[in-house]
């Protein structure tokens, strides 16, 4: 990692604390959020003085610190190597017991998906004369994907569809068909972190298009999708391929307009550009207004291959089905599936088999997420406003996040204080591609009520303990987002 690289993930680190120290924090935060891959070198001491304007021997404390902690590795002559301690780092337990990870936005196992298992396994006989390997999913479930589609608006049928280990997969999948070392790739910012990282994978260059989430009392034109941006960036750009989640996109749980869907949509045919649409959280509507197609199902019907769709089960049933899929016109099906052995060679067939049982029971199982979303939606946004009452919360009518505005740039300082009180929580500038965000925070909805009091409770201990080092508000990145 050179020197260059790291300067831009730490973005405003300084803070009360000694400069090694808070350079050593920062670092370890990075590390934590994965940010600053395990196994990284990082720059030489030297290097790293010079880029910072610090000196030498404040590098060489904050690494020797790092070193102290177990997230550093030097080695004479190979240099200073990030690592994990071998154990997690202590953490204080947040009264009620035990640590509440929620740099994970997803819900709880469904209750009924080990009956669902069972059953499957039932159906798993009349699988096993076959090899078991399986590029493209068994038929039907690619058929019960299809009806969802069409069920949903979208006509489809089970040649469009590619079964996947998961959205991820299907991201990764794409991009690595698609993208070229080099080729412009668009990608919305905030944005998922793990598409950003599968797009840079590939060899892309990212060009980003902001999406804001706002603040309560806000105008509607003031939120979601910098449309003139983003169609400025499909003509000068002309990017390959662009990674969008227009519904309930997470991190700040917008939905991009009928009519702006089709404008975006116009433009990239115009451009040849391949506009990815992930929609994994996309049905989860707690009290959207409107009606709201695929996002594929704006596109000019002249030009279907502009717009290609990609789902999961991973939040609405459970994270560890590992069942996904990609829409798409046959022709990038057959693509993919020519492709896809070199890094896999299919998707379990018991979990397709699960999967198949539980589309059919979709509609019941979304309205029981729904209410349980919206219970706690209410939840987080009436305990945020009384415990942090300066604090930004915009109410989102749907997704699982809520992106909220801390109101200086401390993210990064909170998250890692918040570790001290038992939550680990992503900071803001885990959802940007340049070390943006410093003044934001991902709080996923989608756990208990107690939970979320839980979290809060300890958010408000990491707030409490972070006013004692009052960090200079210095306007950076004030208006981002």
């Amino acid at each position: 990692m050179s020197a260059r690289t790291l300067e831009s993930l730490l973005g405003e680190w300084q803070s009360g604390a000694s400069a090694y120290v808070a350079l050593a924090d920062r670092i370890r935060l990075l590390t934590l959020d994965g940010r600053i891959p395990i196994d990284s070198r990082l720059p030489a001491e030297r290097d790293l003085s010079a880029r910072l304007g610090l000196s030498r021997t404040t590098i060489a404390a904050a690494y020797r610190r790092l070193r102290e902690s177990g997230f550093l590795v030097s080695v004479r002559g190979s240099g200073s190597v990030a690592r994990l301690p071998g154990s997690a780092p202590t953490l204080t337990v947040v009264e009620g017991g035990g640590i509440l990870d929620f740099s994970k936005a997803t819900m709880p196992a469904l209750p009924a998906l080990a009956d669902a298992a069972l059953a499957a396994a039932g159906d798993l006989p009349r699988h096993l004369g076959d090899s078991g390997f399986d590029p493209i999913g068994i038929p039907e479930l690619r058929q019960a994907i299809a009806d969802r589609y069409a069920a949903r608006g979208l006509p489809t049928t089970p040649d469009q569809i590619m079964v996947t280990i998961g959205a991820q997969h299907a991201i990764a999948l794409l991009s690595r068909l698609m993208i070229g070392r080099g080729d412009r790739a668009l990608i919305e910012t905030p944005t998922y972190p793990h598409a950003y990282e599968a797009l840079r994978a590939a060899g892309a260059r990212l060009v980003p298009v902001s999406v804001s989430a706002g603040a309560p009392g806000d105008d509607e034109s003031t939120r979601g999708w910098d449309e003139t941006a983003l169609i400025q960036t499909l003509q000068r750009s002309n990017p390959v391929l662009g990674y969008l989640m227009p519904d309930f996109h997470n991190p700040t749980g917008q939905s991009m307009p009928v009519d702006q869907r089709e404008r975006v949509l116009a433009a990239a045919a115009r451009q040849g550009t391949v506009l990815i649409a992930d929609e994994t959280i996309g049905e989860f509507n707690i009290d959207r207004p409107g009606e709201y197609l695929p996002f594929a199902a704006y596109a000019d019907p002249a030009m279907p291959a502009t717009a290609v769709s990609i789902g999961s089960v991973g939040k609405s049933v459970w994270g560890g089905i590992r069942v996904g899929w990609i829409r798409a016109e046959r022709p990038l099906i057959r693509k993919l599936v020519a492709s896809r052995s070199a890094n896999d060679l299919g998707t379990p067939i018991l979990e397709q088999l699960i999967v198949t049982r539980l589309l059919a029971e979709m509609p019941a199982i979304l309205e029981q997420r729904r209410g349980a979303l919206r219970a706690s939606r209410d939840h987080l946004e009436s305990r945020l406003a009384e415990r942090f009452p300066d604090w930004q919360v915009p109410h989102v009518n749907g997704g699982i996040t809520a992106w909220v505005n801390l109101g200086s740039p401390v993210s990064s300082q909170l998250a890692l204080s918040a570790r001290n009180h038992g939550l680990i929580v992503p900071a803001g500038p885990r959802f940007g591609i340049d070390g943006a965000f410093e003044r934001f925070m991902r709080i996923p909805f989608c756990y208990s009520t107690d939970e979320i009091d839980r979290a809060v409770d300890a958010l408000g201990r990491a707030w409490d303990a972070l006013g004692q080092h009052p960090v200079p508000d210095t306007g950076y990145l004030a208006d981002v987002v």
